[in-house]
């Protein structure tokens, strides 16, 4: 199995169009209208649209009622917080590493804005709990991801293949790399997401829930880009597109959700307001989706449709505007385009 190397800056010999996503030849240049793959193109555009900082969103209502919230609530709000800056960290250094290794430029571009959007959402984790939580209770919470077993147990296999990539760096270890990459933005995050939607639409902490849907519109784009450039890769290297290599993602799948389902009831438990055989099917219904965006058929055939049916006013009718949930205080999200719409997410 042949090792990648790391791509030079620059190497003038080689063709300005790269002639593979990994393993290929390519001089380094970019230029967007003379691409190998060109709708990469759209894809950065999507993600570029979608820029926000954590420290636009007013958070000053929730300074307020962070303490009035059940002990349950705050228990939940903290070890979810901590949940959420666990995965998003090494989404960061993930989308690095495979800019390090990906021959064509493009790539390395939309991968570069993946990183930076995912170390935002990781500062907006530090935001959110400094201005409703003591110091210690902070560091508590980003302690979670290395003390909480069902936490660490979640997390093993993200581990294994995140770092495997790391040392071993290969066209099959980046393919499973981006596999667990697109669980991690469209199913892993979810029921944390439920969590601040769930407070939202009871009119609690609705400045958080409006950065986590901010949060929540970037990982569709970010798990659309990345599910497009690994069947491209795959069809690049067909050999890799195999029975066993699709079972394999299929059980990683089954795995991840049911390692989710496991995570939902342990932290989602005496959440009142949200129901964890709906939250079971929702996470299925994720699955499903995310199996789609890399051409794989459903596993999960009586969740096609969602089943949690309240949470659609968040995560399936985005358009183009920022809006602070209840208090229906709208800012421009992204220019006017033909690149707002979800439809394919």
């Amino acid at each position: 199995m042949e090792t990648l190397t790391r791509v030079n800056v620059l190497n003038p010999a080689n063709p300005n169009k790269a002639t593979a996503i990994f393993g290929g030849e390519a001089s380094g240049i970019l230029n967007w209208n003379n691409l190998a793959h060109p709708h990469f193109y759209t894809l950065r555009q999507r993600i570029r649209s979608l820029f926000w900082t954590a420290n636009e969103v007013d958070l000053t209502q929730d300074v307020k009622q962070f303490a009035n919230l059940s002990k349950a609530e705050q228990d939940a709000f903290l070890k979810i917080i901590g949940l959420l800056a666990t995965l998003d960290g090494p989404q960061t250094v993930i989308a690095m590493k495979i800019a390090d290794f990906a021959t064509d430029p493009s790539v390395k571009s939309i991968m570069a804005t993946i990183a930076d959007q995912e170390s935002e959402h990781n500062h907006s984790y530090a935001y959110v709990l400094s201005s409703v939580t003591t110091y210690d209770k902070q560091v508590e919470s980003f302690e979670m991801g290395r003390s909480d077993k069902v936490l660490m147990k979640r997390n093993e296999r993200i581990v294994e293949i995140y770092n495997e990539f790391a040392t071993n760096p290969t066209i099959e270890t980046v393919l499973k790399a981006m596999v667990y990459t697109t669980l991690l933005e469209g199913l892993f995050f979810y029921s944390g997401f439920a969590f601040f939607y769930n407070l939202a639409r009871h009119q609690k902490m609705v400045g958080t829930s409006t950065m986590i849907s901010y949060i929540n519109r970037d990982e569709l784009q970010h798990g659309k880009a990345i599910s497009d450039i690994f069947r491209a890769a795959l069809a690049e290297n067909p050999e890799y597109n195999t029975e066993e290599f699709t079972e394999w993602i299929y059980d990683q799948f089954r795995h991840s959700v049911e390692q989710e389902t496991i995570w939902s009831r342990y932290v989602l438990a005496d959440i009142d307001g949200i129901d964890l055989d709906e939250m079971d099917g929702y996470v299925k219904y994720r699955a499903n989706k995310m199996l789609r965006m890399l051409g794989l058929s459903e596993i999960y055939p009586e969740f096609i449709d969602n089943p949690m049916k309240w949470i659609r006013a968040y995560t399936d009718n985005f358009d183009g505007t920022k809006t602070d949930f209840f208090e229906q205080t709208s800012r421009q999200y992204v220019k006017t385009s033909d690149l707002n719409g979800f439809d394919d997410l």
